[in-house]
Order: structure tokens, then sequence, then C-alpha cells
């Protein structure tokens, strides 16, 4: 027999041999295979049920009834070039691996997905899901992501030349990752991992578009993998904010297609814009990062949303039972003056105090991790079913177990763990302690008179609070700190203001002019100005103490002095009236910056070099709908608006059209309704309208009642928005 007969027959080269022999490398039994790891990339479900506790078969998941043969080329020469290359292999290894790789399922010849890879090389036993995941880092892979046959066989080099190897490098409960290149390294908490994954196995089992992905298991890094295409944090969003995301405007893949790295990012632009605009501080993430699974910028993001949704519900509206937590001398405005995770701890304290307990906590680690004030807490809430018995154990691993099996009692034990417990992990015990509130808040209900004043304080439509909501929700995108929760209140002693500027305008600060209130003895838990890609578990900035009416002035004075500078229009307005929370003139001043913020990119993009009136603005979008080439254009041309005010904007078919404008056929006209005469079929057209600016990568802020309710300035940063995108390469 001729070398290359003996290379052909043994490689399985010829187009007639049967799929599906030779998945074996080197004679290892196979083992199950990790769930759906295919899904992100090939589209392909897996039917099996959920609850079965193994996976389906290799021929399920990596084979096809197409087989797809490599592209024509010398299968001898390849083999030898292959030993020559890797000495350390015997020819009956180079075949089992070159056999392997052609039984591998890919409709792109001669180079597979990485998650069939990893598949592959788990089930033959050459490693963990992670170790596999881990190394594959280290193979240079081509700029597809998929694996040719040389990067095959080198990545089995790397894990055999591993020796015993079979985890990553852990330590004190977190495991270290390589980052973007050689010389970076990040760690991951893995009792966060776990806990977040747990956490998006159960709120988003049985959805019809990643149903089929679930549950991810909880103790590899697979969740990264099954993010990387923007679905699973998309719909993460809207459990937590629901109705975020017009889920319509997904790219969703199907058993016979997959997403391309086009529709991917257009799917991770809806995450990121998405998560800024209910509030999370995104500065160092982008949509490439998520779809190359950065183990921790894409765990830091999960922990906003996640935080974001917990505490959403921590309000006087939700709870207006929340007034019993009101200390003596203290008004409910001043209450409301806490963010969220303080007012968690003034309740923690209510009832420790109401128990007769004497300790009270500050913080959500340190005064948390010998479980003493979750025992009392519990058996405070529920001393029918949890006990304090375990105040009586020594050991404080036991005493954590027994405190979370009270918790299962009552239906609480979610997110923590007894050693992140004992650890004092900040994020973790946020969102026990979040959970536990919103299950059972243990406070009496209000009398009428008590209704009537939590009412007063609570009117969302109070004047400007559609506008306060979305420049709060902007400058807590910009990262100020410790954030912006009740903006009249939080912006009287001028810092977040004088931040704003910081950021909108590095340099023009001069903070030593700056009066910076102290810190008070309570600790803030990884506060929403978290940003995407810390490593470390610090607890993030701490609340403080209020300004003296002079100093705050002072700021204030300082703050109208540098928006002159800018040249804002600031007639009629003092330092004194920010410190006062008049509602118009400091809704006028942030506006300003804001409009600052989104004109900034349009002031390269006109001729002129400076940024555009409201009228240019107006101007750019008729004529942009005017012209446009889509052939879905409107027949006869839809009228132009007159104004930001123009009441044929409330249907939200303009800015469909701008935006299919912008890019033909982004716009599905079969799920716009027209005419719109409803107020909800006008909604639903604004609400497709902002999902599909964010999809194109537009960061929006406003929501559909916005355009609904037309309201100018908001609509204004809209259009600003997609002209911004017209110059983005």
């Amino acid at each position: 027999m001729s070398m290359r007969t003996f290379w052909e027959e043994r490689a399985g080269w010829t187009q007639s041999r049967p799929a599906g022999l030779g998945l074996g490398l080197g004679g290892l039994a196979p083992r199950p295979l990790s769930r759906s790891l295919t899904s992100v990339y090939s589209g392909r479900t897996n039917t099996r049920s959920r609850s079965l506790p193994v996976n389906p078969p290799i021929s399920s998941l990596l084979l096809h009834h197409h087989h797809h043969p490599a592209p024509s080329r010398d299968p001898a020469m390849e083999a030898l070039k292959l030993q020559k290359k890797y000495p350390q292999f015997n020819r009956e290894e180079i075949f089992n691996f070159i056999s392997s790789f052609n039984s591998i399922e890919s409709d792109t010849p001669g180079r597979i997905p990485k998650p069939a890879a990893i598949s592959a090389l788990q089930n033959s036993g050459e490693g963990s899901y992670d170790l596999i995941r881990e190394t594959l880092k280290d193979v240079s892979v081509d700029s597809s992501g998929r694996l040719e046959l040389d990067d095959w066989v080198e990545l089995i080099a790397k894990l055999r030349g591993q020796a015993s190897a079979s985890v990553l490098p852990t330590r004190a409960g977190k495991v270290t990752v390589k980052g973007s290149n050689a010389n970076v390294s990040h760690t991951i908490n893995e009792d966060e991992r776990s806990e977040f994954t747990s956490h998006i196995n159960g709120v988003l089992a049985g959805d019809p578009d990643i149903g089929d992905r679930l549950p991810v298991p909880t103790d590899t890094m697979q969740l990264f993998d099954e993010c990387r295409d923007g679905l699973i944090l998309c719909k993460l969003i809207n459990d937590s904010v629901p109705d975020t995301i017009d889920t319509r405007v997904l790219n969703i893949p199907t058993p016979h297609k997959q997403l391309n790295a086009f529709k991917i990012t257009e799917n991770n632009n809806i995450v990121i814009s998405s998560a800024k605009a209910i509030g999370c501080s995104v500065v160092n993430i982008g949509p490439s990062d998520i779809a190359d699974g950065r183990e921790h910028l894409i765990l830091g993001l999960i922990w906003q949303i996640i935080r974001r949704g917990l505490l959403s519900r921590v309000t006087i509206k939700e709870h207006p039972e929340l007034y019993r937590l009101l200390e003596d001398g203290e008004t409910l405005e001043d209450l409301l003056k806490l963010p969220p995770d303080q007012i968690l701890l003034r309740w923690f304290n209510f009832h420790l105090k109401a128990a007769g307990w004497e300790r009270r906590v500050k913080n959500f680690s340190k005064d948390v991790h010998d479980s003493q004030n979750y025992t009392v807490l519990l058996n405070q809430l529920k001393p029918d079913e949890c006990s304090r018995a375990p105040l009586q154990t020594g050991d404080l691993l036991q005493r954590a177990e027994q405190v979370l099996q009270n918790a299962d009692k009552i239906g609480c034990r979610k997110y923590l763990t007894p050693q992140s417990l004992v650890a004092g992990n900040p994020k973790l015990n946020l969102a026990f302690v979040a959970h536990l509130f919103n299950t059972h808040p243990g406070l009496a209900p209000l009398e009428p008179a008590e209704i009537i004043e939590t009412e007063a304080v609570e009117d969302f439509d109070a004047e400007g609070e559609r506008e306060a909501r979305v420049f709060t929700l902007w400058m807590n995108s910009l990262n100020v700190e410790p954030g912006v929760y009740n903006f009249f209140e939080d912006l009287k002693d001028g810092c977040m203001i004088l931040q704003t500027f910081d950021k909108l305008i590095p340099g023009s600060v001069t903070w030593r002019r700056v009066s910076k209130p102290k810190p008070i003895d309570v600790a803030s838990p990884t506060h929403g100005s978290f940003v995407a890609g810390d490593d470390d578990d610090e607890e993030g900035p701490i609340p403080h103490a209020g300004l003296s009416r002079f100093k705050a002035v002072e700021n204030n004075n300082y703050v109208v002095e540098l928006a002159v500078q800018n040249k804002m229009h600031m007639v009629n307005i003092q330092g004194a009236d920010i410190v006062d929370g008049r509602k118009t003139l400091v809704l006028g001043l942030v506006w300003q910056l804001m409009r600052i913020s989104v004109t900034q990119t349009l002031a390269s993009l006109s001729t002129t070099g400076r940024p555009p009136s409201d009228q240019e603005i107006l101007k750019w979008a008729n004529n942009t709908v005017k012209d446009s080439q889509s052939p879905k254009k409107p027949v006869p041309a839809r009228a132009p608006l007159r104004s930001f005010k123009d009441p044929a904007g409330s249907t939200g078919l303009f800015y469909l059209d701008l935006l299919d404008a912008l890019r033909p056929g982004i716009v599905d006209y079969d799920l716009v309704v027209n005419p719109a005469n409803e107020y909800e079929e006008k909604r639903q057209n604004a609400k497709l309208a902002i999902s599909i600016a964010r999809k194109m990568g537009a960061l929006i802020f406003l929501v559909p009642e916005d355009i609904v309710d037309i309201r100018p300035r908001l609509i204004l940063t809209f259009v600003a928005s997609l002209w911004s995108l017209t110059g983005k390469k």
C-alpha cells in the first residue's frame, strides 16, 4: 500500500466514509457532553428535556445529516507535516486526530466552531470544559473563531503537555483566567459565577428563544460562552426591568442558520445600550468583549443587571410600608434620600431592634459574616419556621449552613452559599437581603392617614419626573460617584454636577476648589457605579454626610461659573437655586449638560465644526427621511416634522422611517402599526423604534411613553443619537 493510500484510508478523507466514525482520540472512552455548547454559534437546539441529568449524545450535537467534506488537499502530506511538527505523537495518534476532526459537523468545510471542539475533546476525556476552554486561548485561531486541523492538533498537544492539570488555578474561592493577552489575567469569584448562573437558569427557564440552552452548568465557565450572542443578557435585562427591549428586534439563530459576527454584534449593541438605559454603569465593556466571552467583564455586567432588578422594588411606591422605617424627627423625604441598599440596611436594623438584639449592621460583609444577625433577622420575620438555634453553633460554616436552611424553609435560599456568607461577599449578601426583603418585608400595612402622606411624596407624574428619570440614568451611565438615586436631592451639594462636567469636558473642573462631603459610618455595598471589569470585591463607594449649606452654595456657584464658561444659557439661576432644589432650573441645567454630551459627536460631523442647533438636528432628520433610498419608503412620503413638539411624531412612524432610511431594511414593517391611533399602538411603535436604534448602536435613554407623550427635549436626544451613528465607522 502506498503512503498516500494508507493516509487517505486511515484519515477517512474519502467522501464515501460514513459520517460519525472515528470520534475517539487515542482510544479514550467517550463521556457525556456539556449541554448546548454549540447553540450560540450554530443555532442548533437541544430538544432533550432540561430535567435529564445527562447531555445529548455526540451524534446529535456534533454530527448532522449533511456531512461536509474537507477542502481538496493532499492528506498524506498533511499528515506527514503534522507528525513532523508534533513529533511527540506517533502515526496512529495523528490518524486519530485527523479522523476525529473530520467527524465534527461544520458548515464551513475544514474549520470547526470552538464549542464543537470543546465538546469533542471533553467527550474524549482530553480535559474538563474549563481546562479545554482556557487552553484554547493559547491557540492562534483565525478571526472567524474557528479551528483548522493544525489548530486542532495544537490544542490537543497543549492539553496533553499540561500533565495532570484538570482544573483552573483557584485560590480562596477565586479562579484565575487568562485575559486578552499573555500578560493579563483576571480573577472570577466562583460563588458569584455559580449563583448568578443559577439565577439566570431560574428566571429564564422556558424562554421560547433560549430556554433550550438552560440550565447552564453552574460549575464551569460555560455561562460566558452561552452569553456571547447577547440573547441571554437581553432576556436578563428584560427580567430585571420588564419591557426594556422589544424582543422582536433580536437576531435569533435557527436550527439551520447560525448567527454571523454582524448579527451577534447587533444583539450585543442592544445589551450595552439597554444596560446603560436601565442605569448600569458600563464604561469598560463593549459588544466585542461579550462576543469574545471576556469572563470578568460579562460577570460584572450580569451582576449589575441582577442588582438593578433586585433593588428596583425597594421603593416607597412598591412598598408603602417602608414608612415604618422612619426614625424620630425624620421625614419621609429624608428616608427617600437614601439609596436602595441603605434602605435595606435600615430595614435590617429595624427588625434587629424589634427583636431586642443589641447588634446592628452597617454593611453587607463583615457585619453579617458570622451569621448571628441573619439568625435573628430570619427569626424575627418568621419565628415559627426559623429558630435561633444557629446561635448555639460554634463553627461559622456550620452556622451559615443552618441559617441558609432556615432561609430555605421560607423560600429564600438564594444567592448565598455558606462559604460566601462567611467570606462576607458583599454582592451575594446584598442580593440575599434584597430577595428576603422583596419576599418577606415583615412591615405592618399603613393606616389611611399614612397612605395619604406617602402618596403625596411619591407622585410619578410630578414636575419634571420623566426628565429627571432620564437624566438620572444618563448621569449614572457616566459613572459619577456615588451615583444618583433621588435626582433633585442628590444634586444639591454640586458634586454630582461637577463630576458630570469633568466627564464631559475632562480637566474642566479644578477640584481643589470643590468641597467634598465626608463619608459617614455606613458602607454601601457594590453600588451602581461599579465598573464592569473590576476584579476585586470591594464594597463600593461610601455614602456621605451632607455638606453645610454654605459649602453647597459655594460648589454650585462654581457649577454656574463653569456653565457660563461653556456657553450654556444660565439666565436667572444661582448656586442657591440648585441647593434649594428648584426643579425647573435644575432640570434646565442638567438638560444642557446632556445636550452637550449628545451633540459632541455631531460637532465633528457638521460642516461648521460646532454643535448643531435644535433646528439643524430637525432638518437633518427630515432630509434623511425625504431622501431615503429604502424600498419600504412610504408613498406618498411622510410629512416632515415641524418641530420636536409636532403631534405627528407621537405615532412613532416618522422615527421608524428615519431608522429605515439610515439602514434600509432594518425595520420590519410587518411589525409596525399603521395607522396608529390608540395609545398602546403608538407605544408599540415607539418601543420598536427605540430597540432598533439600540440594535444599531445608539445610546438611548428615553422610554416609549416619552415619544408618545411628546417630550421634546428627550426626543431631541433620541434623534441626535441617531445622527451620531452616521459618523461611526
